[in-house]
């Protein structure tokens, strides 16, 4: 598995390097012995904090996402580190297949998309009127994942987002399931 470390305004040490790479890889080898890489950002917060961010990319389609704040780099590597592993626990059956192998054992021929096109658009002059639609900062191309609305919510907690657009195999048509403010989940399915 490929590790890469690095930091925002902060020095990230041989010993912090280390340490990230042992933990990841002894996780990789405890739920999936093929997977591809792992992004460990860490910056510094408010407060003379640390924040750290890991990204790992499992195998194709399934990206798992953990962030953490504590007082040293290493404390808040091992609190995102942990969130992905309570994760990984609390979903590792339903990950794995009907046949009782696990989803890594299917994939073959498994790269990490580069699917993030990001453009800088020239801003509005001061003085011209506000459109009818909002500058676009970003653009981002992805594949919308074939789930039930139960998977896509494993996917949502997985991923750590607010959002996720998916074709329901039920119906097969575009969903949505998005967390709310309160902390529950939503569910946008549209009229027949």
């Amino acid at each position: 598995m490929e590790v890469r470390v690095s930091g925002h305004q902060v020095n990230t040490g041989e010993a912090f390097r280390a340490h990230v790479e042992t933990r990841l890889k002894g996780m990789a080898e405890q739920y999936f012995s093929r997977a591809l890489s792992a992004h460990v950002t860490l910056s510094t917060g408010p407060h003379a904090s640390f924040v750290c961010d890991i990204v790992c990319h499992v195998m194709q389609g399934l990206v798992l996402k953990g962030s953490n704040r504590a007082a040293t780099a290493h404390l808040a590597f091992d609190g995102a580190a942990d969130r992905i592993e309570k994760q990984l626990r609390r979903y590792m059956r339903r990950l794995k297949s009907k046949n009782g192998t696990t989803l890594d054992s299917v994939a073959t021929d498994i790269s990490v998309p580069d699917n993030a096109d990001y453009r800088i658009f020239r801003a509005e002059p001061e003085d011209a009127e506000a459109g009818d639609a909002p500058l676009t900062i970003a653009e981002t191309k992805v594949d919308i994942p074939e789930a039930t609305v139960s998977d896509a919510v494993m996917m949502l907690d997985l991923r750590n987002t607010t959002a996720l657009l998916f074709t329901n195999l039920g119906t097969g048509r575009l969903n949505m399931v998005y967390r709310r403010e309160d902390g529950n989940i939503g569910w946008v399915e549209p009229r027949a």
